[in-house]
């Protein structure tokens, strides 16, 4: 009998099949967790697929950090935060409150790369890109900003989610202290 979740796949779904089954199970399982047949269980493919696409659990991994943070830049629209906060906070509630994966997935990866130096280079990158995009809307809307100003905005942002994943706050907290950030990314750094 054939595994009703094993369906053909057209091609390219199933890299994209493994990301998303990757963030999936790293969120579910913790890094640990993460096999080869547990990303492929997940993903409803042969788990040789894995193989084909990656080559190694540390390739998979890495590419599938560099996803999830396309995928969350790309849901929470970061570049418009200092343009529109209400826009912003909105799309970010939605994102964490919808694909919470995507964050603990990220967050996993940001802890193993404490005790990984082969993993900083691929997490520096997540924070950069983050902080760019950040950047990149305020210089667009010709606000005043600064590396340290931005670099501070994101890491209250990314601390708010982390509270909120560590269930230390609730969505309405989150939803709150995300609206007060908005209103200081707005005025921007002082000189």
């Amino acid at each position: 009998m054939t595994d009703p979740r094993r369906r053909p796949l057209n091609h390219g779904d199933g890299k994209e099949a493994l990301l998303a089954a990757t963030v999936r199970v790293v969120a579910a399982k913790g890094l640990r967790g993460m096999t080869f047949r547990a990303v492929a269980d997940e993903a409803g493919v042969n788990n040789t697929l894995i193989a084909h696409h990656f080559g190694t659990r540390d390739r998979l991994l890495a590419a599938t950090l560099e996803w999830s943070m396309e995928r969350s830049i790309g849901l929470a629209n970061l570049g418009e935060y200092a343009g529109d906060p209400e826009s912003f906070r909105a799309a970010l509630i939605e994102n964490v409150l919808s694909e919470p994966a995507l964050q603990v997935f990220q967050f996993e990866m940001v802890l193993e790369a404490s005790r990984r130096p082969d993993l900083q280079p691929a997490v520096r990158t997540l924070y950069e890109r983050y902080v760019e995009e950040l950047a990149h809307g305020r210089s667009d809307l010709g606000l005043a900003s600064s590396a340290g100003f931005d670099r501070a905005m994101f890491a209250a942002l990314d601390g708010l989610v982390l509270q909120y994943l560590g269930r230390a706050i609730t969505a309405e907290q989150l939803s709150e202290a995300v609206e007060a950030l908005g209103a200081v990314v707005a005025a921007g750094p002082r000189g």
